[in-house]
């Protein structure tokens, strides 16, 4: 099958079409041809490799991993054994262990939903990874309840646009941060309130927020706290890796004694309920997709490229049908 490898961590330009084996499923798993899948930011991070701990996991001086994405959608080739949930010719989508940008790529079941027919395989490939993030950090740890002021530092990107989304949907009041050219786009998918990080520091205003999660940034722990409530909760969820670093060893220092918290989102792996209830959101138009961009597999470089250039509104998907 054709897939788009890496062997060596840096740019865009050291991934090349290569002819690779297909992979076999696991006994929980099933074999998906791949028909779109999305780019994340830890894709991002995994082809530059500029994080030590993700080194860590894929290969300290060469990736272990040689193919990107874990976002999919499209049609069960076969399933494992112990597969009861889907069947050959199944149209779905959900969270593969990376390996989608390829023609074909495993999953295990309890990631994947089937497809509804309202949506493109392009636009189901544009959820899965990101809008399971930010529902783990709006509903699971912030514990949004109606009427919560909250805000998202990174509104405009793949987790972000999910987040707002969500956090309206829970009855909150939603203030996105983003920058001037992404401003009309956060107000259309549900925010009803933009700050223009380059103009104006929502940290050194006198709005105060119940919950604060930051997809996006490079601001000091210390920074997000003057933006708290009090009772205020904060949810480091990506950006720069000091940022990301701060909020896991540095938040729960701060956050003892306080009636704050602080903290990082870490990895809690979704629960088969958790796809279940995005799943019902988006069969009933709750929870919209945002796609920015589509490119061919072959292009997929291109669209690494692009969406390391942080200009996408919403996702970067890449087609192969």
């Amino acid at each position: 099958m054709k897939a788009i490898v890496y062997d060596n961590y840096g740019s865009p330009e050291v991934m090349r079409l290569a002819d690779v084996d297909k992979p076999v499923p696991q006994e929980d798993e099933v074999l998906v041809e791949v028909y779109a899948a999305s780019i994340n930011y830890v894709d991002w991070q995994l082809l530059k490799g500029e994080s030590f701990l993700l080194r860590v996991l894929n290969g300290l001086t060469k990736p272990r991993k040689h193919i990107l994405g874990d976002d999919i959608a499209g049609k069960v080739e076969a399933a494992g054994e112990n597969v009861s949930r889907f069947n050959p010719g199944d149209e779905v989508f959900g969270i593969s262990d990376f390996g989608a940008f390829a023609e074909y790529a495993c999953a295990d079941q309890k990631y994947l939903m089937k497809k509804p027919g309202n949506i493109s395989f392009e636009q189901a490939a544009a959820f899965p990874y990101a809008a399971v993030t930010a529902l783990l950090s709006i509903r699971n740890q912030g514990q949004v309840q109606p009427g919560d002021k909250v805000l998202i530092n990174g509104a405009s990107g793949g987790v972000g646009v999910y987040a707002v989304q969500l956090a309206k949907s829970f009855g909150a009041e939603v203030t996105g941060v983003c920058s001037t050219s992404k401003l009309d786009f956060v107000l259309s998918v549900g925010a009803d309130h933009v700050i223009d990080y380059t103009k104006d520091d929502f940290t050194t205003q006198n709005q105060r927020f119940d919950l604060v999660v930051a997809v996006a940034g490079n601001r000091s722990i210390f920074d997000y706290k003057r933006a708290l409530k009090p009772g205020g909760k904060y949810i480091c969820v990506g950006g720069s890796m000091k940022q990301y670093f701060q909020a896991m060893l540095l938040g729960p220092i701060l956050s003892v004694g306080s009636d704050i918290s602080m903290g990082s989102s870490g990895w809690v792996k979704p629960e088969r309920e958790d796809f279940d209830f995005l799943l019902q959101l988006i069969e009933t138009g709750r929870l919209l997709p945002v796609v920015d961009r589509t490119f061919p597999l072959n292009k997929a470089p291109e669209a690494l490229r692009y969406y390391g250039e942080g200009k996408a509104h919403g996702k970067v998907v890449i087609t192969q049908k």
